[in-house]
């Protein structure tokens, strides 16, 4: 194995790492262990720092115009091909849960390739735009939350405004 691909490795199993912590602690927040929960977003945040200087190693930071163009293409390819396999696969599977979270991510990826494609449009001239995150699917919206996601049907209470 060349060092890129162990990069590429090391970069994905400190990306995992980070998101797995942070729902660990919440979990942790949740049954009243706050300490623990602090601990693993220390940790998470650790772990964030290690999968950057992988990516950074890695050349994989360039410049805005081209890391739009690169998560155009990273999105696109999700919800063209990667998730409606991963949706039939469940489907087949019997996985109803899996099947629901993959569906719900296909969906939002096509809002994030085109909100992609729309700050590459106006690079340089890009309005100020308030950012909405539904906390069951991920849907992103612009400006305003919606009274009910239209992707999961959550309340306007679970999204999340992004500083």
């Amino acid at each position: 194995m060349s060092a890129m691909d162990d990069l590429k490795e090391a970069f994905a199993g400190e990306s995992q790492a980070n998101r797995k912590y942070l729902a660990f602690a919440k979990k942790a927040d949740e049954e009243g262990y706050a300490q623990v929960a602090k601990l693993f977003r220390a940790a998470a945040d650790a772990e964030t720092v290690h999968a950057l200087n992988h990516l950074k190693a890695m050349k994989g930071i360039a410049t805005t115009d081209q890391n739009l163009v690169q998560a155009i293409d990273g999105e696109t390819a999700e919800f063209m091909s990667m998730y409606p396999k991963m949706i039939e696969d469940a489907k087949a599977e019997g996985e109803k849960d899996a099947q629901q979270s993959f569906t719900w991510a296909n969906a939002v990826e096509k809002i994030h390739a085109g909100l992609y494609e729309k700050a590459k449009d106006n690079l340089g001239n890009n309005p100020d735009v308030v950012y909405y995150v539904c906390q069951r699917c991920g849907n992103t919206v612009e400006n305003e939350a919606p009274e009910n996601c239209p992707i999961c049907g959550a309340p306007k209470s679970m999204f999340k405004k992004v500083d």
